[in-house]
């Protein structure tokens, strides 16, 4: 608006936050209502108000419920009562989620927006406010803290420092710390929100298998179906007759959905990496800043939510006279946590593009474990996130 000025940055803080995506925001969140002093930077002017996440799963709205934004947030969204894996009409296998031990026993499913809204609302009542356009360039860090400086010149200094920016991460960047991964090129990926006329059930994501490569449909509040799909090259901004060519060519075929109208489209291209540390010195990373992957299975932004309730506890605990060890501890949970998913990400990606000579084996070893219900609960545990609770810090 006319007139508007950013919030001046403030000279020191205890903890300095880069990012104020769903991750960055959520170990704000921890850490202010633990009483630490924290600062929240994002380079954007505004929020953006399209983004790729649209499922929050049962152990991350644990996580959230810790730090009192669990409850916020499911009210925004639809209750998803199980996943199911399809090749055209023909279900394979279909992993229900209303038998997870926890209180959340589906899968919440929400836009990231509007995620970022409650967080940021959170955030809000405990008076810390997200500054923006603050585009971090410099960093440097030594034993006594970490000083940031930033496009116009300013320059905050902080106890320590979480980078929560990104997959592009200038922070992991400055701080020196690798960023690798298989060899190959990046995926491509085009996603919208649309409305459509379908048949498909609305409390459950469709996971479609096809040789071109997956497709995923997934139900949103207010009648909007979230479309992911990989492909070989989107164009910059896909249209109705794009996602209607994907679904005639992958989804139902009986009774063939219909897209009346696309509310957003876009695409994005990512290669599957991990950062070689989640430590250095005195300069954390949490979420997509320490690992990339596809978005087969919808666990990238909920690593990036645990990622950050762990970092905002483990800083919390140190500023409170903790041992610095703590931090290591912090680095050598999250690091295989990031590993395993983004190895389980990729193998969901093949399952879907095997060549067409081994998929009659794969659709028979689906139905396989679709009739065994303790291999239906092993996928509903790793789905939701619940299989790393014995490994968490508490």
């Amino acid at each position: 608006m006319d007139g508007w000025r950013p919030i001046m940055l403030p000279a020191n803080t205890d903890v300095l936050v880069v990012g104020a995506g769903p991750t960055g925001l959520t170990a704000a969140l921890t850490m202010a209502r633990r009483g630490v002093g924290v600062t929240v930077v994002d380079r954007l002017d505004q929020p953006p108000r399209t983004s790729r996440a649209a499922v929050v799963h049962a152990y991350t709205l644990e996580e959230l419920d810790r730090i009192g934004a669990g409850a916020p947030l499911v009210a925004r969204g639809l209750r998803s009562r199980g996943f199911t894996v399809r090749d055209r009409d023909r279900t394979l296998l279909a992993v229900p989620f209303d038998g997870l031990p926890s209180r959340h026993a589906y899968a919440l499913m929400v836009s990231q927006s509007v995620t970022e809204e409650v967080l940021a609302g959170q955030l809000a009542t405990v008076g810390v406010p997200v500054l923006r356009p603050y585009e971090m360039t410099g960093l440097d860090h030594d034993a006594a803290g970490v000083v940031a400086t930033f496009a116009d010149g300013a320059t905050v200094r902080a106890r320590y420092l979480v980078g929560a920016d990104g997959m592009h991460s200038a922070v992991r960047e400055r701080a020196g710390i690798g960023f690798s991964g298989p060899a190959g090129g990046a995926e491509s990926f085009a996603l919208a929100d649309v409305r459509v006329e379908s048949a498909l059930p609305r409390d459950r994501v469709s996971f479609f298998l096809a040789g071109s490569g997956p497709l995923v449909w997934a139900p949103l509040p207010d009648g909007i179906v979230r479309l992911v799909a990989a492909v070989a090259e989107a164009p910059v901004t896909p249209d109705r007759a794009y996602f209607q060519a994907l679904l005639d060519e992958r989804g139902p075929a009986r009774r063939p959905d219909r897209v009346v109208e696309v509310l957003w489209g876009s695409r994005f291209r990512i290669h599957h990496r991990v950062a070689d540390t989640f430590r250095n010195g005195r300069v954390l990373l949490a979420g997509d800043a320490g690992h990339v992957h596809s978005p087969a299975g919808g666990q990238g932004m909920n690593l990036g939510i645990v990622d950050a309730v762990d970092v905002g506890d483990t800083l919390a605990d140190v500023l409170a006279g903790g041992p610095d060890g703590l931090l290591d501890e912090y680095a050598a949970r999250r690091r295989p946590m990031a590993e395993e998913v983004v190895t389980f990400a990729a193998r969901l990606t093949r399952l879907a593009t095997l060549p067409p000579a081994a998929r009659p084996a794969r659709n028979l070893l689906l139905r396989l474990a679709d009739a065994v219900p303790p291999a239906r609960r092993g996928l509903a545990m790793r789905l939701s996130g619940l299989h790393r609770a014995a490994g968490a810090r508490r």
